[in-house]
């Protein structure tokens, strides 16, 4: 399938549309990180969005713009969580029934705000591409508008808002890291710092026990490969078309971090910031400290993505990082 690839433009009509719906998150710098990697570290703090996730402002941006057939036809979608509640919240606002296909070992927390923003929640497969594949034939089945969380040009310039958001405030930044699961965040990044500055890097990280996004980014080609991580915000094991094209043509380089270093970065992550923070978001942090030689003396974003974390992950990720 051809898209036409989303633009600074096309980012900019999605600010429009989704200024009215959602606020700017912060931006904030916290001394103990910029003493851990030896730079100048701001987070962006994507857990404050009302669904504690970044994905929501592509939603809004996607759901805002559907045509009346679809609206009546409602849509469908497949996620871990945090895309299913961006299409949940955004179905909400515009009063467009929504079905969101989950795995049936979700996150519970996740769970729990689908379920509360009104979607009609569907559990199969013990993963998110068994899930996906199940979304798709509902979707063949029964008509609905099909929301893929990477292949839609509306969703990657949606969420590309929170990058332009980074470079209104500090338009000094040097390094954008920003965790890839299906990529959509980093194609967004790619997309506002290379129309905004060339000199941006762009940096993507995926955990070593999901590494899809990262052979396919390398071998510049559509790859499956394993799916075994704990951040279940990482988690795919087929790579999406529309957001590899974009990382192929602008992601200055990509990095594999081990769960171990996530879990570590998660819990520096909530005691530096006092932040809930999800096992992906705190990934940009386990990028920024194996790569941190290439970072010292630099002005560092990094993408806290989500704050969707259960007790039972947060328990078992605080322990796990004092042993």
């Amino acid at each position: 399938m051809q898209w036409q690839l989303p633009t600074l433009a096309d980012v900019l009509r999605a600010r429009l549309r989704i200024s009215p719906h959602l606020r700017p998150t912060p931006l904030f710098g916290y001394a103990t990180l910029n003493e851990l990697l030896d730079a100048e570290v701001f987070i962006k703090h994507e857990n404050h969005q009302p669904i504690g996730a970044f994905k929501v402002r592509g939603g809004v941006n996607l759901i805002s713009q559907l045509s009346a057939d679809e609206r009546e036809r409602g849509v469908i979608a497949a996620s871990t969580g945090n895309h299913g509640q961006s299409i949940a919240y955004a179905a909400r606002l515009f009063a467009v029934p929504a079905t969101i296909c989950v795995p049936e070992n979700a996150n519970p927390v996740k769970v729990a705000s689908m379920r509360a923003l009104g979607a009609e929640l569907v559990f199969h497969g013990r993963d998110f591409d068994e899930a996906r594949e199940h979304c798709e034939q509902l979707a063949r089945e029964c008509g609905y508008r099909y929301v893929h969380s990477g292949n839609e040009p509306l969703l990657i310039a949606g969420v590309a808002t929170e990058t332009l958001e980074i470079l209104e405030e500090q338009p000094q930044i040097d390094v954008i890291v920003v965790p890839v699961g299906g990529g959509s965040g980093a194609a967004g990044a790619c997309i506002v710092a290379k129309a905004v500055n060339p000199a941006i890097r762009v940096i993507g990280v995926q955990s070593e026990a999901a590494p899809t996004a990262y052979r396919s980014w390398r071998e510049r080609r559509l790859l499956e490969d394993r799916m075994e991580t704990f951040a279940e915000g990482l988690a795919t094991r087929t790579a999406f078309e529309l957001p590899q094209r974009i990382l192929w043509q602008w992601l200055d380089d990509f990095v594999l971090v081990s769960d171990d270093e996530i879990r570590v970065a998660q819990a520096l992550m909530i005691e530096a910031t006092r932040n809930l923070v999800e096992a992906a978001g705190a990934a940009p942090l386990a990028a920024g400290l194996r790569l941190r030689e290439q970072l010292i003396g630099k002005r560092v974003a990094l993408i806290l993505s989500g704050g969707n974390a259960s007790r039972e992950q947060l328990l078992d990720v605080l322990v796990t990082s004092r042993q």
